[in-house]
């Protein structure tokens, strides 16, 4: 059956199922990516990841939170932000209602300016005695966002959205060199068309194995990995280690 909780009447739905709930974003990409790319990204990795585990347990994936923490993209048109404190409240309440029927809930995050509300709300939802976590979705291995790595992700999945002949070349500047203008003047402060990053080269092929990468690395963590202090689940191999993933602000 199709994961997807909002396809389901609620007698189909299965009491004890394991939810996956994407975290995206309403927020500029560029002149060249929507502004829902975010979402588009976790959605689809919750989805496949679903899929991967139905043959062990029952499964099913929310309908993507998309109004999320982007005030860092404040200044460019079409974002839409509700701030880190109003998107923490909203994680938990929906966490203390989905407990009614479900036992455990995985964030599955592909913006990294939700990783505040995210640890905020876990970290309380853990408290509370809830089994809830997160997983990011990190994409920033090659540039931070709307260059290359998310360009390819959205010509795999949404190819009609993405317009290429508005690419643009942006910040391509390293986090650490960025990071203090940054969060005090937001992504405007440091690019003002909205890249960070070079969507030069970009392919859809490219954006496929991206994707199987991003799904791979999910379905491992969600099916082995235990939450860090952070609620985030972390390999094992990364905890005896001490790495400590974690995802860009931008």
């Amino acid at each position: 059956m199709n994961p997807a909780l909002s396809s389901r009447t609620w007698p189909d739905v299965e009491p004890g199922a394991l939810l996956l709930v994407p975290v995206g974003s309403i927020e500029q990409h560029g002149p060249h990516l929507p502004l829902d790319t975010d979402g588009v990204i976790a959605a689809e990795v919750a989805g496949r990841v679903a899929v991967h585990l139905l043959d062990e347990l029952s499964v099913l994936v929310a309908p993507p939170l998309l109004f999320a923490a982007s005030g860092e993209h404040h200044g460019f048109p079409g974002t839409l932000s509700i701030g880190t404190d109003a998107l923490a409240t909203m994680l938990v309440e929906l966490v203390r209602s989905a407990e009614l029927w479900t036992p455990r809930v995985v964030f599955v995050n592909a913006h990294g300016g939700n990783v505040f509300a995210l640890e905020k709300a876990v970290r309380q939802l853990r408290e509370e005695g809830h089994d809830t976590a997160w997983v990011a979705c990190a994409t920033e291995d090659v540039d931070l966002h709307a260059g290359r790595t998310e360009t390819s992700i959205m010509l795999h999945l949404r190819p009609t959205t993405v317009d290429l002949r508005r690419a643009e070349v942006g910040n391509t500047g390293t986090l650490t060199e960025i990071l203090p203008t940054l969060m005090t003047g937001g992504v405007k402060a440091v690019s003002p068309n909205g890249v960070l990053g070079d969507p030069t080269g970009a392919t859809a092929d490219e954006g496929r194995s991206l994707v199987a990468e991003l799904v791979r690395d999910v379905l491992q963590r969600v099916r082995h990995a235990a939450p860090d202090a952070r609620g985030h689940l972390v390999a094992p191999a990364a905890r005896a280690a001490g790495r400590v993933p974690a995802q860009a602000p931008a």
